[in-house]
């Protein structure tokens, strides 16, 4: 994913003619676009403070677009459009503006939603509205891309509810590749009923569980507004909880521009294409800034990584790209994630 790009726009303008219209669509497709990548960007509670800004100020963003499908007809346009924006201009823009924002796209994340409602717990079983209520998220393109489990016999055999609420590493691990996820979130909620307005309140008891992230649990509760179904009330705590992720996520990987530094790697090779494949990788890691190298052998490539922020953030980052940041021997290595380091098995 480039997070530059923001793809599937919707447009539908009326206008005295189909050109017109069209000529409209876009301009309504650019500022649409332009607002959904500040906002996948920054955090939320900076999202009313972004800038409002006019149709060619934000062309001037804009690198390229492309037509997914249109359908015209003599004064109307339809159309979902692809948007590329400039990526230093973007960032210049948030910088100068005084924004915290992030760059670096998680690896798709796994959502369990252990439901708890008089007394049991319920992850596969039917029904299970809180599951529902995660399933039928609107769809986003944010920096956390999430996935729901299929729940077939694989899915029951792989991991139960009280072993997700335990998080058992072993079982979370194996249902997370099974979708080709890095990570699981398991979102447990329970339903209870506030006896003085009698209406009900969702308690929900979330955690990240990852290679690198700590796993810390989080606690927040949603009350049942006046006519909220309760159907309303899961899917509203599920689409907030969505963004708590993110944000989450993007503190994390706040691009820190004011602190840099230079990690001296090996990267381990049996042949040109190794090295070729993790300088791929590392072009689209967004805190490196440069990958200078400095010696080619047969058996391995010395490089100096140029990036912004610190080493933790750095090692995160190269995880989201399959890349393993380690020390050894007094020495730090580079490699593919999963590969082995030379001489082991």
């Amino acid at each position: 994913m480039d997070v530059f790009e923001v793809r599937d726009v919707a447009v539908d303008v009326t206008a005295e003619t189909a050109t017109k219209a069209r000529e409209l669509a876009l301009i309504e497709g650019r500022k649409l676009a332009f607002r959904r990548l500040l906002e996948r960007l920054t955090l939320r509670i900076e999202h009313q403070g972004l800038p409002d800004l006019g149709a060619e100020e934000i062309a001037a963003y804009v690198n390229d677009f492309s037509v997914a499908e249109e359908k015209t007809s003599a004064v109307r346009y339809l159309a979902r459009l692809n948007f590329r924006f400039k990526h230093e201009e973007i960032r210049g823009l948030l910088n100068d503006l005084g924004f915290s924002f992030a760059e670096t796209v998680s690896k798709p994340v796994l959502v369990l939603a252990v439901f708890q409602n008089a007394g049991a717990l319920i992850l596969w079983d039917e029904p299970n509205p809180w599951r529902d209520a995660w399933a039928a998220r609107p769809a986003r393109q944010g920096l956390v891309p999430t996935l729901m489990p299929l729940g077939d016999l694989k899915d029951i055999a792989a991991i139960g509810a009280e072993q997700a609420m335990d998080g058992d590493l072993q079982r979370l691990n194996v249902i997370s590749r099974r979708y080709g996820a890095s990570d699981s979130l398991v979102v447990f909620g329970v339903l209870q009923v506030d006896a003085a307005p009698f209406r009900r309140v969702l308690e929900v008891y979330f955690t990240r569980y990852g290679k690198q992230l700590r796993e810390q649990t989080e606690v927040m509760s949603f009350s049942q507004k006046e006519n909220e179904t309760v159907g309303g009330l899961l899917a509203r705590a599920a689409e907030e909880l969505t963004f708590v992720v993110e944000d989450n996520w993007k503190r994390d990987n706040i691009m820190q521009f004011e602190r840099t530094g230079v990690i001296a790697a090996v990267v381990p090779i049996t042949r040109l294409k190794d090295w070729l494949d993790v300088r791929a990788r590392l072009a689209g890691v967004a805190v490196v800034r440069r990958a200078e190298m400095v010696l080619l052998s047969r058996s391995e490539v010395r490089v100096n990584l140029h990036f912004i922020g610190d080493r933790d953030q750095l090692a995160l980052a190269l995880e989201q790209s399959d890349l393993r940041l380690f020390e050894e021997g007094g020495q730090w290595r580079l490699g593919l994630a999963g590969a082995q380091p030379k001489g082991k098995s």
